[in-house]
């Protein structure tokens, strides 16, 4: 059984940096497409990021890309957001997803972790 376990959340000001961690279990992140999705109160959960299941390709939302970035640590079975130029808009609870399957993490993704809260204050 896949566990995935985010950690790094927090409250930033605007402009800030924050770096999530999204550390798992039960299998090698070198098998699995890796992905990061948020959720605002009142909003649905949206898609940030996701690396292809090659782990050759990422791609980003429209919103956050050129300021977000996804990396991974193979030996630490981990894999990384880090956030620059936040905005309040950023807030949310932000989940990890993984999947063997998928080429691509999507909100079908079969593994997800708890989630972490980003508060970015104006």
């Amino acid at each position: 059984q896949v566990q995935l376990v985010e950690s790094g959340g927090g409250l930033v000001q605007a402009g800030g940096s924050l770096e999530l961690s999204c550390a798992a279990s039960g299998r090698t992140i070198s098998t699995m497409t890796m992905g990061w999705f948020r959720q605002a109160p009142g909003k649905e959960r949206e898609f940030v990021a996701t690396t292809s299941r090659s782990g050759t390709n990422i791609w980003y939302a429209n919103s956050v890309k050129g300021r977000f970035s996804v990396s991974k640590d193979n030996a630490k079975n981990t894999v990384y957001l880090q956030m620059n130029s936040l905005t309040p808009e950023d807030s949310a609870i932000y989940y990890c997803a993984a999947d063997q399957e998928m080429e691509v993490a999507t909100d079908s993704s079969r593994y997800w972790g708890q989630g972490t809260q980003v508060t970015v204050s104006s």
